[in-house]
Formats: structure tokens, C-alpha cells, sequence
């Protein structure tokens, strides 16, 4: 049943394109960006809740806060498609015992913020927002929100971030885009239609939204980490933004997953927020 639901949403769009292209390209899109997971669970209500900060408006959106006071620089912490704050439990705990001002949020349709749908475009709108709220010095995101945070630097280049960390990061939108035309099964004049409805909608083509182009004038000090084995997100995909970020270091690892929660990756970021030696673990 789980395989049978996507096609018959691909037949659904196929259908519709006979009729009005457009039609179907707002469909595929809001399928695309529909939100199914990421909310609080039961067993993370408690960490969040005692950390709650403030809620921003965004967009019509309502946007949950976090922080984790202390006296060193601020840094600012995105999660990825799916998921919450609540992922970044461990490295959390890091950056207090070296007493960092941690602030983090839930994206719209995720954690406690509202919404049900998600996109490139407005994850950097929340990211710029908490940028210019929080004023972080280092920003470290997760996966999906890699990709929105440099797509947002590309776009503000803000000059109080000095340090970028991405984990597990994708890097073309073509790729993810071909992903879903896969796994639901439409047709290429839905694929048209859905690439005119980008165009239109937010003045890029699909190939443009590519985080390797993104950062190709980025001067600011990159620490990329990407598991060989990731099943979620390409490992090429961090190769690719890797050799065009002139300012950014590559650490590669095997079967830690696509997470990447463990220990010694919350000590090379933590190192490297640092300006500490980073002595890789192989």
C-alpha cells in the first residue's frame, strides 16, 4: 500500500496536466512540499518545553524558538526535513559545557511551530529571521537545512556569521526533484509544468537552486561532514559543494548514518567552532 499511494498520486497529476498544466503543477508542488513528520513527540515535550524562547511570525507562519543561555559567541542551530529542535539533544550539550549561547527553531510545519507545508524559499526566510533576531557567529544545520542555509548566505551573505557547519546536506534541487518524479511516477509534462511553476513562483530555474552554486563566492570558513553511506542525502552532494567553497574543510565517514549524532562528530564541530585542531577518528 505504502509503494501504491505515490504513483496514484503520479496518475492524479498526469490526469490533471491533460486538462491544466498548471493545475497539476500546483498539485505535484504541494505534494512535494507537504509536511508528514517532524512534530513533538510524547518523549520530547519535556526538553523543549523548558527551553521555549519566543515565537516569531514569519510569514504568516508561527515560529517556535530555543535557547540555551551562555556567555560565548551565539550559535544557531537548523534541522532538517522532518525532524525538530529536539534532534539536536547531544550537540546541545556540547556547546554548553563550552558555555555557547545555543538558539535553535522548529521550521514551519515541524516541532511546535504551525503550518503543513515546507520549501527552500521559506526555510531561508525563517533562517534570515533568526539571524537577524539571535545575530548568531556560527550557524550549523542538519541535511534540508544545510541546503536553506547557504541558499540563504548566498542570498544575504550576513556579516555576522563567520563559521558555516552543514551535516548530511543535499545539494541539488534537480536531484531531489528527479527523486520524487521517480517515486511518484509523473510524466515529463508534469515535470514541465511543475519547472514553470518554480520559475514563475520564486524567479529560478530548478538547476539554479544547487548549493554547490551557491557557495561558489563564499568566503566564510565551511566545515561539511557527510557520511559515504547516507541514504537520505547523496554523498556526492557535499563532494560537489566542497570543491566550490574554497573556504571549506570535508570530513568523510563510513556507517555513521545520516544523523550523525555521535560523539566525536559533536567534537569536531565543536573543535571547529573553536578554531581547535580537528584529529579525524577513522
Amino acid at each position: 500500500m505504502n509503494k501504491l499511494i505515490p504513483k496514484i498520486y503520479g496518475q492524479y497529476f498526469n490526469f490533471l496536466a491533460l486538462f491544466s498544466k498548471r493545475r497539476a503543477a500546483l498539485a505535484t508542488f504541494e505534494v512535494f512540499s507537504k509536511v508528514r513528520k517532524g512534530r513533538v513527540l510524547p518523549q520530547q515535550e519535556t526538553y523543549l518545553e523548558d527551553a521555549k524562547d519566543q515565537v516569531l511570525e514569519i510569514e504568516n507562519q508561527s515560529i517556535q524558538t530555543y535557547r540555551w543561555p551562555g556567555k560565548r559567541e551565539t550559535v544557531v542551530l537548523v534541522h532538517g526535513w522532518e525532524s525538530n529542535t529536539f534532534r539536536w539533544r547531544n550537540l546541545i550539550a556540547k556547546l554548553r559545557e563550552e558555555d555557547f549561547n545555543v538558539v535553535a527553531f522548529d521550521a514551519p510545519a515541524h516541532g511546535n511551530s504551525s503550518g503543513s507545508n515546507l520549501h527552500l524559499p521559506l526555510y531561508t526566510h525563517c533562517i534570515q529571521a533568526m539571524v537577524e533576531e539571535y545575530r548568531p557567529v556560527h550557524v550549523v544545520a542538519h541535511s534540508f537545512g544545510g541546503m536553506a542555509l547557504l541558499f540563504n548566505e548566498y542570498q544575504q551573505s550576513n556579516d555576522t556569521i563567520e563559521k558555516i557547519v552543514t551535516i548530511g546536506s543535499p545539494s541539488e534541487f534537480r536531484e531531489l526533484l528527479s527523486h520524487y518524479q521517480k517515486l511518484v511516477g509523473f510524466n515529463n509534462r508534469v515535470l514541465s509544468a511543475f519547472e514553470d511553476y518554480i520559475k514563475e513562483r520564486f524567479g529560478m530555474e530548478v538547476d539554479d537552486f544547487s548549493s554547490s552554486k551557491f557557495v561558489t563566492n563564499n568566503s566564510k570558513k565551511g566545515l561539511l561532514l557527510h557520511d559515504r553511506l547516507d541514504v537520505l542525502a547523496p554523498f556526492h552532494a557535499s563532494e560537489k559543494v566542497h570543491a566550490h567553497w574554497k573556504g571549506s574543510r570535508f570530513i568523510k565517514t563510513k556507517g555513521l548514518g545520516h544523523s550523525m549524532h555521535q560523539p566525536h562528530i559533536n567534537e569536531y564541530i565543536v573543535h571547529f567552532l573553536e578554531d581547535k585542531p580537528i584529529i579525524e577518528k577513522h
